[in-house]
């Protein structure tokens, strides 16, 4: 789980996860599931300070092995980072998600983060409403029979293109070509 979230040295990375506990307001959470280590949230809360009178809290990371995922382990340390920003006065929850993790964008988005700057946010009382509400959070995730919207058709799009052989593209072009016919005589 290391070169994901810093390295795979895990001397090096138990003095990283350290430094973050040595701050004030460092805080990691780990998810198990059937009694193994299978998730990391990594965050601390910020403020108050001398440019605001906020206190949030910043996720640092959030990581839940592959094999792991889609069994609620996500939302379940989620939940225990509301908690906590909830416990100390926090309202809102900031994350930077990595660029280009786009599963990650794509489930805070999910859970209520809007865009901010480079980081994502969510009201602490919003994101444990949602939390509370999200199947997902009570148990293991069901795909969903309806359709999810342009992530689904982007999918379809990427299966038709790779499902297509070089040639296929002067076949299409030619089964598109339409003549217009002579216009008929009306007596």
């Amino acid at each position: 789980m290391g070169a994901q979230l810093c390295t795979d040295d895990a001397e090096r990375m138990r003095r990283q996860v350290g430094a973050l506990l040595a701050v004030e307001g460092g805080l990691v959470l780990v998810g198990t599931l059937d009694e193994q280590p299978a998730g990391l949230l990594l965050a601390r809360v910020v403020g108050p300070g001398p440019f605001t009178d906020a206190t949030t809290l910043a996720l640092e990371a959030v990581f839940v092995m592959h094999t792991a995922r889609r069994r609620g382990l996500g939302h379940a340390l989620l939940a225990a980072a509301a908690q906590a920003a909830e416990e100390h006065g926090a309202v809102e929850v900031y994350a930077s998600p990595l660029p280009g993790a786009r599963g990650m964008q794509r489930f805070l988005a999910r859970l209520g983060f809007a865009p901010a700057a480079a980081f994502r946010v969510a009201g602490t009382a919003a994101l444990q409403r949602r939390l509370a509400h999200d199947p997902a959070a009570v148990g293991p995730a069901v795909r969903r029979g309806a359709p999810r919207g342009l992530e689904d058709l982007i999918a379809r799009r990427r299966q038709a293109r790779a499902a297509r052989q070089p040639g296929d593209d002067a076949i299409t072009a030619r089964h598109l070509h339409v003549e217009r016919a002579a216009p008929a005589a009306h007596p």
